[in-house]
């Protein structure tokens, strides 16, 4: 009588999906808050850099501007690592803050109009790129 027996290890490897979309979204937010930050150096140290002749922006002075670009940038680029690690929270923040940065260029685009919609254009492709991995897909 022969009895088979299995070969390997009692449990089974779990395997994650990786996915270019999340390494490539990954790059892009560290890039995109890369961006924000130029943006809010910009607005914080040369105010007569931007092209709008009032010293505001819909409600905001630059000094304003120039500190919310700032902490946006500086977390985009937090969230950028950590989409490249591969954490789950960094993909739904990342879509958030890319939405928010869009809007924000949005209410940017008097100021300077070629690197807003630069910087909008990028952002949708962010949130293409975090949404269209499947759910527990990591950076590869």
């Amino acid at each position: 009588m022969t009895t088979k027996t299995a070969h390997g290890p009692a449990s089974p490897m779990t395997r994650h999906r990786t996915s270019g979309w999340l390494a490539f979204a990954g790059t892009l937010a560290v890039v995109i808050g890369a961006f924000n930050i130029i943006d809010g150096l910009v607005a914080l140290f040369k105010d007569s850099y931007y092209l709008v002749g009032q010293n505001q922006i819909l409600v905001f002075d630059y000094t304003t501007w120039g500190w919310i670009w700032l902490i946006l940038g500086v977390v985009q680029i937090a969230v950028g690592a950590g989409i490249l690690s591969g954490r789950m929270w960094a993909r739904a923040t990342g879509v958030f803050f890319a939405v928010v940065a869009a809007i924000g260029h949005l209410a940017f685009l008097v100021a300077f109009p070629i690197w807003s919609v630069l910087t909008i254009a990028l952002c949708v492709l962010l949130i293409y790129a975090l949404t269209a991995p499947p759910a527990g897909a990591r950076a590869n």
